[in-house]
């Protein structure tokens, strides 16, 4: 549920914006910010009126990573412990990676650690020039555990083995190069480019979007066999068939706009 740490509204189109709200320490999250950031999105997930959700930090920067406080506490955990606070981290990633809405981050300041695992994990990153990142766990002789499935998958393994063990903090126009953003603009222009992409993402039928993401998990990594062939046939088979395949499919051949976007 949302708190006073992570804000959300849901405006009048359907945008979600839920915003990481600990400005004072860099919106650094801990077991309960977690907790509540990952209750939040799914929830947002779940609810037929949200068309995309974007994701922010509060303040001067986009994330810190783990919360200092927490990770005083963690020193004290047992391995069982640890491994259950990890978990849950661990299904915060999934829950914004696997989210059946677009998804948008709005990078600006700092994204550390587990801030750049939030920003692998959502459909659509969009840096201000200013913005820097860093997979500093290294230098306190963790790793990037939870959150590398997501960092590899962005970045790719050859940034990924620089940057894991280097430790060292990169620009948003590093990020770019790397995968890891797509597109960086001036900080005053961050609103403004998130609010085209929105635009884009309102333009596609919902139920769509939601598969479009589920086949690109099913196909990624897989050599083109059988039962990849059968399974996209099937999928647009299955979508072909829907309501809103139809509707949309039709629309088209009438020259008249989906029902999703109304009748203008």
């Amino acid at each position: 549920m949302p708190s006073p740490e992570v804000l959300s509204e849901i405006r009048g189109d359907g945008i979600a914006v839920v915003t990481m709200s600990r400005p004072e320490i860099h919106n650094a999250f801990d077991d309960a910010m977690i907790a509540t950031l990952t209750a939040t999105l799914s929830g947002l997930g779940d609810d037929p009126a949200v068309r995309a959700v974007v994701l922010r930090g509060a303040g001067k920067s986009f994330s810190a990573g783990a919360d200092l406080g927490w990770m005083r506490r963690m020193a004290r955990y047992s391995h069982a412990e640890n491994e259950a606070d990890a978990l849950a981290l661990a299904e915060l990633m999934r829950t914004l990676d696997r989210l059946p809405k677009p998804t948008v981050a709005a990078v600006h300041g700092a994204a550390l650690g587990g801030g750049v695992g939030l920003v692998a994990c959502c459909d659509v990153a969009i840096a201000a020039e200013a913005a820097s990142f860093a997979l500093s766990e290294v230098r306190l002789g963790l790793i990037p555990a939870v959150i590398s499935p997501y960092v590899v998958a962005a970045m790719g393994q050859r940034a990924a083995r620089r940057m894991f063990l280097t430790a060292e903090r990169f620009d948003a126009r590093t990020a770019l190069r790397f995968g890891l953003v797509h597109e960086v603009v001036a900080a005053e222009a961050l609103d403004a480019a998130v609010e085209a992409v929105l635009a884009r993402l309102l333009e596609g039928g919902p139920a769509a979007q939601a598969a479009a993401k589920d086949l690109i998990f099913a196909v990624a990594q897989r050599p083109v066999d059988e039962d990849v062939l059968r399974d996209t046939a099937r999928r647009i088979a299955d979508q072909r068939a829907s309501p809103e395949g139809r509707e949309g499919v039709s629309a088209f051949l009438e020259k008249r706009e989906p029902s999703w976007r109304g009748p203008g």
